[in-house]
């Protein structure tokens, strides 16, 4: 059952919707959005990458209340007609309401209780749990952008993204029909903050480090496909690969560290692959070629998924009572909302897509990223001895 539960109640289409983005990132570019700048496209997908982690806020509390399947209907309605939506629209603010707003509030109804909820069925081997889990969204991010770059020249954009959103309505349908919540609900209903909370100087140091870690974790994810275009000059058919490579190596990712922080501790874990991560986010300046690239996405797509992956664990042990563990979690999940609502769209400002410059924004995302990781260090070191 519980294995059921783990492999049932994924959250593919949130983070794989959120991490295909660079395939649409680099489409409007080039085509359907050509007289916006890069960071306004962004902002359609750091904004619903952002509803996607903040609403976990509203979440948190909802779900700990009992209303978890209640949670999965809203959001597959959401993503699906946001989705269907999209398909429609040509103008900036259409694709700004559409797969921003609308697919980002879906995804942020799914988010949390996705990965919240197997926290609650496993007291051991949590993190392998957790990190099956998270695997769903890396697999659909190798199939989405592998059925967009295939289907879009035969049918069109309209129709290709209106086959992601039938995609994301049957697996989801399944999630809905098993999932089942193991804490009974509280009694007496409780409110939507936790003001302890924000007096947890491990929690807030933590939420902190996710701002920072996150607001550059998502830049490559964003931008590699235009990198490759137009700075290491790869073909228009291969650049677009490049995201699945990335997003396939995550599925690594998210499963191997879950093994590892069962072992050592999530909190060790989540510490090195955030440190490494902006190592590598470094490490991307000197690449210009195709094979580097490979290299890059397959390295840096394991890392980012293991950074995804791993909060979760360490805020289960942040928070004194399990009955709290929705709340809590969707409080520090906004603090990285708010990281990835700002990386991206800044990142964006500083290229020129014209020119092939990007050694700034590659500073930019090894910085925010290697400074969440020192951050998540004085935790481990000062509070988590």
């Amino acid at each position: 059952l519980h294995l059921i539960h783990t492999l049932s109640l994924h959250d593919a289409l949130p983070i794989c919707i959120v991490n295909t983005f660079g395939v649409y990132q680099a489409f409007y570019q080039t085509s359907l959005l050509q007289s916006r700048k890069s960071s306004d496209i962004s902002w359609i997908g750091t904004f619903g990458a952002f509803l996607l982690v903040s609403l976990s806020i509203v979440s948190g509390p909802i779900f700990d209340r009992g209303h978890v399947r209640g949670l999965l209907v809203a959001g597959t309605f959401f993503t699906v007609f946001g989705l269907m939506m999209t398909s429609l629209s040509t103008e900036y603010y259409q694709l700004f309401l559409a797969q921003g707003v609308c697919v980002g509030l879906g995804g942020g109804l799914l988010f949390l209780p996705s990965v919240a909820i197997v926290s609650t069925y496993f007291s051991t081997k949590r993190g392998i749990a957790i990190g099956i889990t998270a695997a769903g969204g890396s697999i659909g991010s190798v199939l989405y952008p592998i059925i967009f770059r295939k289907l879009q020249p035969q049918i069109g954009f309209a129709w290709t993204t209106r086959v992601i959103a039938f995609i994301a309505l049957g697996t989801l349908s399944i999630s809905v029909a098993i999932i089942k919540s193991r804490i009974p609900p509280p009694k007496k209903a409780r409110a939507m903050l936790d003001i302890n909370a924000l007096k947890s100087m491990p929690f807030m140091l933590f939420s902190f480090g996710m701002f920072l870690g996150f607001a550059g974790l998502y830049i490559p994810i964003f931008y590699i496909i235009v990198y490759a275009q137009r700075h290491a000059n790869v073909e228009s058919d291969m650049s677009f690969y490049l995201l699945s490579v990335l997003n396939g190596a995550s599925v690594f990712g998210r499963i191997l560290p879950g093994i590892i922080a069962d072992k050592f501790g999530a909190m060790n874990a989540l510490t090195v692959v955030t440190v490494l991560a902006g190592v590598f986010a470094y490490a991307w300046i000197a690449i210009d070629n195709l094979a580097g690239l490979i290299v890059f996405g397959i390295i840096y797509g394991f890392l980012s998924g293991a950074v995804v992956s791993l909060p979760p664990q360490v805020l289960v042990r942040l928070v004194p009572d399990m009955r709290l563990v929705g709340t809590w979690m969707g409080m520090s999940l906004c603090f990285a909302a708010l990281g990835i609502l700002i990386g991206s769209p800044i990142a964006g400002t500083i290229i020129d897509v014209v020119e092939g410059q990007f050694s700034h924004m590659l500073i930019l995302s090894g910085s925010f990223t290697m400074a969440g990781g020192i951050v998540f260090i004085v935790v481990r070191v000062v509070y988590l001895k």
